[in-house]
Order: C-alpha cells, then structure tokens, then sequence
C-alpha cells in the first residue's frame, strides 16, 4: 500500500491538532508508518518526522507496520535480494529511533536534552543518557557505542527494561577518528580509532545520579539498570535537596564498600597473587595531553578491534602488547564468563550484519570464535570498568565536588579516566614530538 502525499499532506496540517478520538490517532500513525518507507524521499521525510515526534509511540506503529520483517530479521539471519524492501524500512526505523540497527532493539532515542527532560517529568522515569564520539544513529560510530547496540540494546532483556523504565537520550562528545585503508584495487577497509563511551542516569532535572562507564556485559549491565532505578525511586521519595544529596552520598559510600568486599573475593577466586593497579585517574595538561596507546588499553573490547591499526600510527611498537597486568586482569575476567554471554537476538544482528560471511554454515565456525572472543573481551571490559572506572566515579560522587553538574563530570571522566580530553583535538594520535617524514606531518585541512 502507498499514500498518496496529498492524503500524507493532510494528516502532517492535522499533526498539530489533539485527536479526540483514539482510533483515528492511531490510523493516522498507521498511515504515516506505511508513508515512512516511500520511495518519494519528501514523502518519506515528512512522514518519518511525523513519526519521531510522537516518540516511543510513533517508532512502536512503523514496528507494528512491518512487524513480519521485523520478527524474521531479529530471528534468522537474511541476505537481501532484488526488490528487497528492507533497507527502505531499516532506514525509516533508523531514523525515527535515532539509533542504528533500531529494528533490533525497538528503543526511541531523545537527541534533544531538553525534550528527554519533558519526557522524563511526564513519565517520573529517570533519563539514561548516553554519551559517546559519533553519532549513534550512524554505523561508524565508535567502538564501544557500536557494540552498546550489538550486544546491550539488542538484548530482550536490556531492552525491555530500558524502554519500559528509563527515558533514553544521547549526545555526540565529538566526531569519531575514522581510518580508511585503501589496498589500492577497490578494496578498502574502514575502522574507527579511540575513544570511549558512557551511560549517565540522571533524574528527572537532569543531574547525574550515578554513570556507567564503558562497556558491561548484558547481565551485569541489566544489573546495574535494576539498582539505578531503585536508586531513582528512592530518590524521589525525599523531600529536600538535602535528604538528596544525603541518600545519594550514602548509596555511592555502600557501593563502595560493597566493591572492596568484591574486589577482595574476586582476588581469592581468581588467583591472583599480585593485584593490578585499580587508580587510573590522570590529570593531563593541555600541553601534553595523552597518547592514544595510553587511551586505548582503558577499553579492551576497543583494543582488541583497533590494535592492527592503532599500531600502524605508533612510534612505539611494543606499547599495546599485553603486560603482567593484563594478564591478571583476565584471570579476574573469567569470573564475569556468564555477565558477557549474548542472547539469541544479539548474535542474529550480529551475524546479519555480515550475512556473507557469517550467514552460510561455512562461516559457523568463524563466527563461533569471533563470538568466544568477544565475549571474553566484555567480561574483562565489565571488570575493569567496575573495579577502576567505576569505582573512582563513587567516590567523586561521595565527595560531591563535580557531580552535580553533567558536563563538568563528563569532561573530568573523558579527561582523567578514558584519556581523551577535549583539549586535545588530536585525540592522542598526533605527539607533538614525534616526527614522521610525511609533509606537515600528513595534517590535511
């Protein structure tokens, strides 16, 4: 079925009007669903706007309107053919959600603070806000914000619980290094470099409540969601700034003494006879501002898919090879084994997202091992990021110094903890004693 733009036209004049009537409201979301994958672009665009500015609401008809795509793309892996409509409905999904591959997480996305805040108020739901380099609703976004969608959104069970318990919202820190390597034939690879990713959960007004920093596996990741909300709940039930600041400073003191006594255990477990540094804070200056191979090792699922060619644009060969510290860290790993398994949902976008290699029976078993190693990568991403980001973000919050504002707090987390400070508009990848023989030092503007 295709509208007519006059017919579309029509309902966008009505857009504006409340609907007296429920059914119609929710016919002209059907209708705007079915205009949303037109292959008039302005037809299209008009539609989709429509779509995104009902919210949650309009992004659940244009699911609704394709739902038999939908369901096989999240179930089986699909190779595209001629006259496949699919990419004409992931880009409307895409765009009304304001997140890439939303067909698998079904999750409406705020890029507008302001309106997340509204959105928030409306619900008493607090706001998770995701703050990352790129954009989220591109593929090439970074690393660890490409594989929040892959293995965390796309889940059933974070997804459920996102949707149905926190307004969500994201914000571009900046643009992500992007890498093409051209082999000179037609063949090219494209790769991100650096960079970091956070979840804050913020209240209802917007201040940081605690954050959730890096990459966690789903379990330990839904977890986290759980206590944040009742945190949040909590929170609300006080009638003073005070009794806020008070509960709050008192939640973040327990968890870190509830870190310690896990940290401790985790030792014994583990084996671990020498236990790795768990300070990671930096203070860097503007005139010596961190390198990317000190960044990088603070995110080990981003590593391990940068370090061919984050080794290509370092003077020091050896610095991303794995220390003493490392392995002990993945002694500690093994015991978040389970927090890092992905679901079923997971590893179908997964393999969707590179049918031809992973979508026939001969590429099972390259994808088995790409998953094995995935996944050991976030188990040791969830327990670095709980035993030293984390943990350094407690106590900030105990000493209430710079969490009541968010950009201050983002800025002293990308600075001193993920060593990509807004600074350095290099990003640590071009030391300036370094020299390479290349003119200007390859800078091209």
């Amino acid at each position: 079925m295709r509208v007519s733009f006059l017919t579309l036209a029509l309902i966008l004049s009505l857009g504006s009007l409340s609907f007296a009537d429920s059914g119609k409201a929710k016919a002209s979301l059907e209708v705007l669903a079915l205009s949303a994958t037109s292959s008039d672009p302005s037809e299209s665009a008009a539609a989709i706007d429509q779509l995104r500015s009902r919210g949650q609401a309009g992004l659940d008809a244009l699911l609704a309107a394709y739902s038999d795509e939908v369901r096989g793309r999240r179930n089986s892996v699909t190779s595209g053919g001629p006259g496949d409509r699919w990419p004409l409905i992931a880009a409307a999904l895409d765009r009304v959600a304001a997140q890439r591959d939303a067909y698998a997480a079904g999750l409406f996305w705020y890029t507008d603070f302001d309106q997340a805040k509204a959105a928030a108020k409306a619900s008493t739901k607090p706001i998770l806000s995701l703050r990352l380099l790129g954009k989220l609703d591109e593929d090439l976004s970074c690393a660890n914000s490409r594989f929040f969608r892959l293995t965390l959104y796309s889940n059933s069970e974070v997804s459920k619980l996102l949707r149905e318990n926190f307004i969500l919202h994201w914000e571009s820190v900046r643009a992500v290094p992007k890498v093409t390597i051209d082999f000179g034939d037609g063949r090219k690879l494209e790769r991100t470099l650096t960079g970091n990713s956070i979840h804050y959960i913020l209240n209802e007004e917007g201040h940081p409540i605690c954050a959730l920093p890096g990459l966690y596996g789903p379990a330990a990741f839904l977890r986290e969601l759980e206590r944040a909300h009742q945190l949040s709940a909590s929170l609300r039930g006080t009638t003073t700034d005070r009794d806020r600041e008070t509960l709050l400073q008192r939640y973040h003191q327990a968890r870190l003494q509830e870190l310690e006594a896990n940290w401790a255990a985790d030792l014994k477990n583990a084996g671990v006879a020498s236990p790795p540094q768990r300070n990671l804070s930096v203070t860097s200056s503007p005139d010596r501002p961190p390198t990317a191979e000190a960044a990088a090792p603070r995110a080990i699922s981003k590593r391990i898919i940068e370090r061919p060619v984050l080794r290509g644009t370092l003077f020091k060969g050896n610095a991303l090879e794995t220390s003493g510290e490392d392995l002990e860290w993945a002694k500690i790993a093994k015991l978040y084994a389970q927090d890092a398994r992905l679901d079923n949902q997971s590893l179908t976008l997964m393999r969707n997202k590179n049918s031809r290699t992973y979508g026939s029976a001969d590429g099972s078993s390259a994808f088995q091992r790409a998953t094995t190693n995935l996944e050991r990568a976030i188990a040791e991403d969830t327990a670095r990021n709980k035993y030293t980001f984390e943990t350094a973000i407690h106590q900030w919050f105990v000493e209430g110094k710079i969490t009541k504002d968010l950009s201050a707090l983002n800025e002293k987390i990308y600075s001193e903890l993920f060593l990509t400070p807004s600074t350095d508009p290099w990003l640590g990848l071009f030391p300036a004693d370094s020299y390479t023989g290349i003119e200007n030092e390859g800078v091209r503007r």
